[in-house]
């Protein structure tokens, strides 16, 4: 598998969350929506991981951090707003993954939060399609 099939099959996967994450909003499962965002967000930043340093892709859910090995790298900058929002996707993802938490979140995660999160996402997300490099 060459660098482009491996980015792809990133997207693949990073695609098919962001559309259950639409999934999830329509049918009223509100901490999915966030959950498969983080989701989404992470397996798309890893691709481009793959595309512009190699394919030892950070074992993390840390979005941040996979996106602060990229910052020098892609032909645009990241904004403070994709930092803020990759931060409030990582704490709500990890959050979620504890049943302590998970209570609370699901609490805290509403219909107009859930909205929020998948606006927020979506742009980011199609933002960065737009980061994949040439083929040299």
């Amino acid at each position: 598998m060459d660098i482009t099939e491996k980015y792809e099959y990133w997207l693949d996967i990073a695609q098919y969350d962001i559309d259950t994450a639409q999934a999830m909003l329509k049918s009223g499962r509100w901490l999915y929506v966030v959950f498969m965002c983080q989701q989404a967000m992470e397996k798309l930043l890893k691709g481009l991981y793959v595309l512009y340093i190699d394919d030892n892709v950070p074992k993390t859910h840390n979005i941040r951090m996979i996106a602060e090995k990229l910052e020098d790298l892609l032909p645009e900058e990241f904004q403070d707003e994709h930092y803020d929002l990759f931060d409030d996707l990582t704490v709500h993802y990890l959050s979620g993954r504890y049943a302590d938490y998970k209570q609370k979140l699901s609490e805290s995660v509403n219909k107009q939060v859930a909205t929020l999160f998948f606006k927020r996402t979506k742009e980011v997300f199609e933002w960065l399609l737009t980061m994949k490099q040439s083929e040299s």
